[in-house]
């Protein structure tokens, strides 16, 4: 990490010259400015910077949607304030000369912009710590490492891409030795940003790979998920190749996981060791509101492909231990003892994701809520309660709901609703390649 004053010292000796200010959008981008390091010195970091409101009312494409409160043609399209986080401050070693600083979204009296991804977020955890918990937890992204740089994917209409290594690498030390010159610069470039990692390894499929981090709080981990998404992008951009998080890059491949680990600390204590009352009422919470929350765990019509049995993908709301047929998985022991959902895929929003997992939580916790039995044997085959098998059915989930409204608030929940009923109206409106191929001569 790096202080201002190292910052300044950087600066003045030639060591940066660039400082990327940015935040997160609703699809987990991050969005800002490149400011020149001595500006950003003289007056960003102190009275911050500013950024179109539209940015929080955005498409995929970056075009404006209708149906959003903060942000319109009605209202102008003004300016948010952005407020830089100077404990997020920290060199990007693979960008010559480059720091960057994250920022909290504001409205220009300084009042919190509550629907902003990481203003969520923040609210959940002063509401858990209020009742004397930190959270704690870890985020395990796949991707694909292809070898077509974006241009070519993007020429490709990103079909017939080829994997890194033509077999499955799971595991594999040999395989991934071929992808070792590129995921050692991520995981390197990633140590020296401050993001602290654990290992890499191949994953279940031809070029699917995995890197993952220690854990920490959840603001810190949400913080460190997104820059290396973003990072681990750009490295794969200067080495003219490719990187995809995408929940389902292709119907026969396996898709994209983001496995979230998280427990609950009180005085320097895992409070979840032992599987404790708040262990068990914290996991019934996440059961009881997986199918409510789940726009926040599975963002966008890709993500519901996932989910197919055999995958590796989890389609029920069961729980066991060590279990990878869970849609939550119980790991660890003593004082490493967490709760492991295996429902995100890698393109999650970190910041939405935490916050409903923590809302859930506490919501088993508030309620007293009882832990059913423990699932063995395949959940796959199971009678178990599913997860939503659509972002429709996701969006009906969350408006007919409550306990959303009442933990994160009608503002949050109306924003994302609206988001959701958008990605799936997009949808509806565009003819893909599936009906042309099946239909264009034979229908």
């Amino acid at each position: 990490m790096l202080t201002l004053e190292e910052l300044r010292h950087d600066v003045e000796h030639g060591a940066i010259d660039t400082v990327v200010a940015a935040f997160t959008d609703m699809q987990g981008r991050l969005m800002g400015k490149r400011e020149q390091a001595e500006y950003f010195l003289d007056e960003t970091a102190e009275h911050g910077l500013e950024g179109c409101n539209y940015l929080l009312g955005l498409d995929m494409e970056m075009d404006p949607q209708p149906g959003y409160e903060m942000a319109s043609w009605e209202r102008g399209y003004g300016d948010f304030h952005l407020r830089p986080d100077l404990d997020t401050l920290r060199r990007i070693p693979w960008l010559e000369g480059t720091a960057l600083v994250l920022c909290d979204v504001t409205w220009e009296d300084g009042s919190p912009v509550v629907a902003s991804p990481r203003q969520v977020l923040k609210g959940q955890v002063d509401r858990v710590r209020a009742v004397g918990y930190e959270p704690m937890f870890g985020s395990e992204l796949e991707f694909y490492l292809l070898r077509e740089s974006y241009a070519e994917a993007h020429a490709k209409h990103y079909r017939d891409l080829t994997p890194s290594v033509p077999y499955i690498l799971d595991y594999h030390v040999l395989a991934t030795t071929y992808d070792e010159p590129l995921i050692r610069q991520i995981r390197n470039g990633m140590q020296a940003a401050g993001i602290p990692v654990e290992s890499s390894k191949g994953e279940a499929w031809p070029g699917q790979q995995e890197i993952n981090f220690r854990y920490a709080d959840a603001l810190e981990m949400a913080d460190r998920h997104t820059i290396y998404k973003n990072g681990a992008k750009e490295i794969a951009q200067l080495n003219d190749c490719s990187i995809t998080f995408m929940a389902k890059p292709d119907h026969t491949w396996i898709g994209n996981s983001c496995h979230i680990h998280a427990s609950l600390w009180r005085d320097g204590e895992n409070a979840f060791a032992g599987e404790s009352e708040v262990f068990k009422q914290f996991l019934a919470g996440w059961i009881e509101c997986a199918r409510e929350l789940a726009l926040f765990l599975a963002p966008t019509i890709n993500s519901y492909k996932r989910y197919a049995a055999g995958s590796w993908a989890p389609t029920t709301l069961a729980w066991g231990h060590d279990n990878r047929t869970c849609g939550f998985r119980i790991v660890g022991h003593g004082s490493a003892q967490r709760v492991e959902t295996r429902i995100p895929g890698g393109d999650v929003n970190p910041y939405l994701a935490f916050a409903a997992l923590i809302a859930a939580g506490l919501h088993g916790i508030d309620s007293a809520l009882p832990l059913p039995p423990p699932l063995e044997g395949n959940a796959y085959e199971s009678d178990a309660e599913r997860f939503p098998s659509t972002l429709r059915d996701a969006v009906a989930a969350l408006d007919s709901g409550s306990t959303a409204r009442a933990a994160l608030g009608d503002e949050v929940v109306d924003h994302y609703l609206n988001y959701g009923r958008t990605e799936q109206r997009l949808y509806d409106q565009v003819v893909t390649c599936y009906e042309r191929e099946r239909l264009f001569e034979r229908g």
